[in-house]
């Protein structure tokens, strides 16, 4: 099953898309990766429906990618008296460890960490944003605030530290027991979330082991002042813009995409763009235009991925929601204008054999007639190499390892295809032929470019490049390993 975009599609899994039926519809509409979001799932539904994931993945013989979401540490208020109560601009309101119940003047914050991070200034925001709090004073139990923007506070709503790093770590026990398991599950990524340094990370990938490939989520300022070591010690990054629009102004949300999908870009690692892409889809058949634009910018800048969340999980329209995703997709990359934004932003080659490589390969592609790009690979770092370069032709991606097929499916423009490997050049070109034939990317007598590592199946030793002719099977026969008879 082709798809004719280069932008891929995830689609989060939930009540609304748990059967087999509905999972294979999101599939077949558009959506080439799904999100089992661990703050919503138990170990029964997580197990459900990556059974149903893999059971689409046989009938359609096409490697599909699951993300594993962690949930992360959800910082909370305690209980209010009633359930809620109301804050008025200019009060003073405390916080502390006291479990009692609180009131117009005082809640519970069971967060020790958040008081031994807050000094006077730094503000508080309450309920995804809606309530702010500055600090006055505060101590090892205790935050004495002013109102700074009021209204009403329910039981439980979330705490955002936006100004400080907090000394807490990214994995709760919770996270831990639903890491073992997906990787028991044999997900494909991990996405881990409130990473705020580099250091997050090495603890994540040791108990990874290279089991998943990691795709950061970006959520905390603190994150973006750490942003080329965490895009360094990641697989890949996930623009969340849920917690990210809280903690930072609206006004800096764009241009802080707009430079993680180019330091991603530079750094060859794919970037997802996330959450509130097309909300209103929740409970509209349609989105607004304002979600339409949000998704094509987002494509137009060069993303790997754009992702639907609530829309497909709980939402009552969620395969018109990937559908409209699709279109749009299309849409972006028939304008004239995306190729030139794209090879604009196209970022310098680095000083290595595979760089200059995926360099000839994107001039190549853009002087000559190619349907078609095939990269061999065993790790993936072949194929990501070439995807940074965003060529003009789609990438015929091949691979042995099942595992390295389903995490490319995440990638720019990469259709993915597991085949057995090869062991000489002539067999490299037979297999490119074959496979492009097959997955209906060329036709007798069309170009395509190879690329591949010499020797075949060693990991990060691109160092080759051809150009071939599409020959039918039977034309091949009785060459030898140069080409020749």
């Amino acid at each position: 099953m082709r798809r004719n975009r280069n932008a891929k599609i995830i689609a989060t899994l939930g009540p609304a898309s748990s059967t087999l039926e509905r999972i294979q519809e999101l599939f077949e509409t558009g959506a080439d990766v799904f999100r089992l979001n661990c703050s919503h799932s138990s170990f029964e539904e997580l197990e459900d429906r990556i059974g149903k994931i893999r059971a689409l993945e046989q009938r359609s013989a096409r490697p599909i990618a699951v993300i594993l979401d962690l949930q992360g540490p959800k910082l909370r208020v305690g209980s209010l008296e009633g359930g809620r109560v109301t804050l008025e601009d200019g009060k003073a309101f405390r916080l502390d460890l006291d479990e009692s119940p609180g009131n117009d003047t005082r809640a519970p914050l069971p967060h020790p960490e958040i008081f031994a991070a807050l000094k006077s200034g730094v503000n508080l925001l309450l309920d995804d944003g809606k309530l702010r709090l500055q600090v006055t004073d505060c101590g090892n139990d205790f935050a004495d605030t002013i109102v700074i923007t009021g209204g009403e506070l329910s039981d439980r709503k979330g705490v955002n530290v936006p100004d400080v790093v907090l000394p807490l770590s990214p994995f709760t026990e919770k996270d831990y027991r639903d890491l073992a398991f997906g990787l028991d599950m044999g997900v494909d990524w991990v996405a881990p979330s409130f990473v705020q340094r580099p250091e997050d990370l090495a603890q994540l990938r040791d108990l990874v082991a290279g089991r998943a490939a990691i795709l950061t989520k970006l959520e905390k300022p603190a994150a973006i002042d750490h942003l080329d070591a965490i895009i360094a010690g990641s697989d890949g990054v996930m623009v969340a813009r849920g917690d990210l629009g809280v903690e930072l102004p609206p006004e800096k949300v764009p241009s802080v995409q707009k430079r993680i999908i180019r330091t991603c870009r530079a750094d060859g690692k794919p970037v997802v763009v996330a959450t509130q892409m097309l909300e209103s889809m929740i409970h509209s058949p349609i989105p607004t235009r304002a979600e339409a634009s949000d998704v094509a910018g987002a494509v137009y800048d060069g993303a790997d991925a754009v992702m639907l969340s609530a829309e497909t999980a709980a939402g009552s329209y969620p395969v018109d929601a990937v559908a409209i995703m699709d279109r749009i997709i299309a849409e972006v990359e028939q304008d004239a204008q995306y190729r030139v934004g794209i090879d604009a932003g196209l970022p310098d080659p680095q000083p290595t054999p595979a760089d200059a490589i995926c360099d000839a390969l994107h001039s190549i592609v853009h002087t000559l007639p190619v349907s078609v790009t095939v990269t061999y690979t065993s790790s993936g770092f072949s194929t990501l190499r070439a995807a940074r370069e965003r060529p003009e032709a789609p990438i015929l991606s091949l691979t042995p390892n099942v595992d390295t097929a389903r995490r490319l499916s995440l990638v720019w423009g990469i259709h993915s295809v597991q085949t057995p490997d090869i062991q000489r050049v002539q067999e490299m070109v037979e297999r490119a032929c074959q496979v492009a034939l097959a997955e209906s990317f060329a036709k007798i007598g069309e170009t395509l470019v190879i690329i591949a590592g010499m020797p075949f199946g060693k990991s990060g030793t691109t160092n080759m490049l051809r150009i071939a002719q599409v020959q039918s099977p039977e034309a091949t026969a009785g060459e030898d390993g140069n080409g020749q008879r």
